[in-house]
């Protein structure tokens, strides 16, 4: 059981124990037990093609979650689009860290029950994923 990351990009400006803290402390508070959690950050390519083999969408976007949860123990796989992170942060004029966590936590709040089809379920993932934000410790 963990949190498991996989990155093809130069990330070592990163801090992964206290990004992996981070998440287990949101999985925690959402009242859940961390199971096995994959991270995969990837090139708008790679989200592409998975996003077309696994489900079925012709576009690019900046995260994908397979949910796996049983009962109250978060498994899953999140797999993310560093290059749309980026372009997502730029188009918001924030800083990428910021983008990177909010798109991260995303994903656990994905495999907590929350949605992002409706309207409502929007407001409530973004209040959440702003609560979560100001609780990390690092920048």
């Amino acid at each position: 059981m963990g949190i498991f990351i996989e990155s093809q990009f130069d990330t070592q400006f990163f801090l992964w124990k206290e990004l992996k803290e981070w998440i287990v402390c949101v999985i925690e508070k959402e009242g859940f037990i961390v199971g096995d959690l994959n991270y995969s950050f990837v090139s708008d390519e790679e989200i592409l093609e998975i996003n077309r083999k696994f489900l079925d969408h012709d576009y690019y976007t900046d995260i994908i979650t397979f949910d796996e949860v049983d009962y109250d123990i978060i498994n899953g796989d999140i797999v993310i689009s560093v290059e749309r992170v980026v372009e997502n942060a730029k188009e918001l004029h924030c800083e990428y860290i910021e983008e990177f966590c909010r798109v991260v936590i995303h994903g656990v709040l994905h495999l907590c029950g929350y949605a992002d089809r409706s309207e409502l379920d929007v407001a409530l993932m973004r209040k959440k994923e702003n609560y979560y934000l100001g609780t990390r410790s690092f920048t």
